[in-house]
């Protein structure tokens, strides 16, 4: 199966009320389908009895019916999810020293392929997969893996610090830029960041001509 036609196999299989895969699903008079639990409490808070998707408002609260084949078809579609996250679990490798885990992984911590500036939370490959396949988590923003999220984010704004004061030289987060920093000079982190890197690799290069050209004179001296 193409993982285009696994997405939409698992978009039919999604309570629309909590965007998840269904718990107890049951079917409404109307014919849609929500978790139980969801479509009770969404009841519960509204004043009119209406369905969620099509609007269609009831004199009073029907009564909810178990959908059989969404149950099973979810029940086997976990069943395969937790099959395909344990044979993904083994192929992957655990974390080397310098290489950032996952924060989830218990035991044997796996090597992390994003970072999540929302969750602020390093994920390996299975737990990963949440963000790639759910609407709600698809919204947040990925990142290559970094160690020490919380010291990425602003303290005063809470914000992730993704701009260059260089009227300070400190980083800041967008609320720092318009509130604080005020009418500051301001450039993308990572812009800052390259720029540093480079001058720190250009000035490596010329440490080491340096050293090479003082090796050659010193052979010449010893040569003589």
């Amino acid at each position: 199966m193409s993982a285009a036609t696994n997405l939409q196999y698992e978009d039919r299989f999604l309570c629309s009320i909590c965007l998840d895969v269904f718990t107890d699903p049951v079917t409404t008079s109307c014919g849609h389908n929500f978790c139980k639990k969801c479509i009770t409490q969404y009841w519960d808070v509204h004043e009119r009895c209406q369905c969620p998707l099509c609007k269609e408002t009831f004199k009073s609260r029907p009564q909810l019916k178990i959908n059989t084949f969404i149950s099973e078809t979810v029940a086997q579609f976990r069943r395969e999810a937790q099959q395909k996250a344990s044979s993904s679990s083994s192929e992957q490798q655990a974390a080397k020293p310098g290489e950032v885990p996952c924060d989830v992984c218990t035991g044997t911590r796996l090597k992390a392929l994003k970072s999540c500036l929302v969750c602020l939370t390093s994920y390996c490959q299975t737990h990963l997969e949440p963000h790639l396949t759910a609407t709600s988590l698809k919204r947040h923003q990925l990142i290559e893996p970094v160690e020490n999220l919380e010291g990425r984010m602003c303290r005063k704004h809470d914000k992730h610090l993704e701009l260059f004061c260089k009227t300070d030289q400190t980083c800041v987060c967008m609320l720092c830029s318009v509130l604080d920093h005020k009418a500051h000079e301001f450039v993308p982190l990572r812009e800052e960041y390259e720029g540093k890197k480079a001058e720190l690799e250009k000035a490596e290069a010329e440490i080491q001509q340096m050293i090479q050209k003082r090796r050659l004179k010193i052979q010449e001296i010893k040569s003589r």
